[in-house]
């Protein structure tokens, strides 16, 4: 977005890949994959970092920049305290495991939410592994965790005011989105959410005006490349109009030498 000098889709027509270069994920289905097997719902959990894991690599061979998950939601909290707990030591072990691999691979590594109620000792860990990966430009990895759209909204108007003391109208987009957690990446193309549910649990409300959304009733745990590939195809069929009509589109396309596939001139 704004300090990465990425483009507004509701300001400006952004420009269209065929490949989505910024990938959002609910990783959602966990529990429900390891109670098909007489497993605990942690089971599905950990088998669920391996599909992370995988599906990290499977975007990197793809051409995708960006992706980023939704980890642990602001109401996760709701759980029972004994998950909650298995999902905070499993964030830490996964982070004591993967950072240098991550950092030996080229990819940045951030985590998006409010981070105020986790353990301060798994705080530092997420700035230390911050900081060792914030030079790479290979890939860039975000995780949202204790992360709600709302709540980046709010915050983000908490930071703009602050910004701008003596200002009370007039604000932009631009202005809020320099606040965004996310601004130093372009809006989703394309967001994925696993496990059979169709909606978008207050991930991205900002980010996600107009991402091209993909459900699938793959568990996260039995989600990879293959599936991946459904859904960058399901992307490809899609034609991303931003508010023109198919003509304009059409003719967009053709200006710029792209010829007439569908799909928002994915040629």
């Amino acid at each position: 977005m704004a300090d990465a000098g990425f483009t507004s889709s509701t300001r400006e027509i952004p420009a269209v890949s065929a490949v989505p270069h910024h990938i959002a994920i609910i990783m959602d289905g966990n529990g429900r994959w390891a109670r098909k097997r007489f497993m605990p719902r942690v089971a599905g959990h950990s088998r669920g970092v391996d599909a992370l894991r995988n599906v990290i690599r499977a975007c990197m061979d793809r051409g995708v920049g960006y992706l980023t998950v939704f980890a642990f939601s602001s109401e996760n909290w709701r759980r029972p305290i004994e998950e909650v707990s298995f999902l905070m030591q499993l964030f830490i072990k996964s982070l004591q495991k993967e950072v240098d691999r991550l950092h030996s691979n080229g990819i940045r590594f951030r985590v998006i939410g409010d981070l105020s109620r986790f353990d301060p000792a798994l705080v530092t860990m997420i700035r230390d592994a911050e900081s060792l990966t914030a030079e790479n430009t290979r890939f860039n990895l975000t995780i949202a965790a204790n992360y709600g759209g709302r709540w980046e909204i709010l915050d983000a108007v908490e930071k703009m005011l602050a910004r701008h003391p003596d200002k009370r109208t007039g604000f932009t987009e631009e202005d809020l989105a320099v606040e965004l957690s996310t601004r130093f990446a372009p809006e989703p193309d394309l967001f994925i959410r696993t496990g059979g549910e169709k909606r978008i649990s207050n991930f991205l409300l900002w980010q996600l005006a107009y991402s091209e959304l993909y459900f699938t009733d793959t568990l996260w745990p039995d989600f990879d490349a293959a599936a991946l590939d459904l859904a960058i195809a399901s992307y490809k069929g899609r034609e991303r109009r931003f508010g023109r009509t198919s003509e304009q589109v059409l003719e967009a396309g053709a200006a710029e030498g792209k010829g007439t596939t569908p799909a928002g001139r994915h040629a």
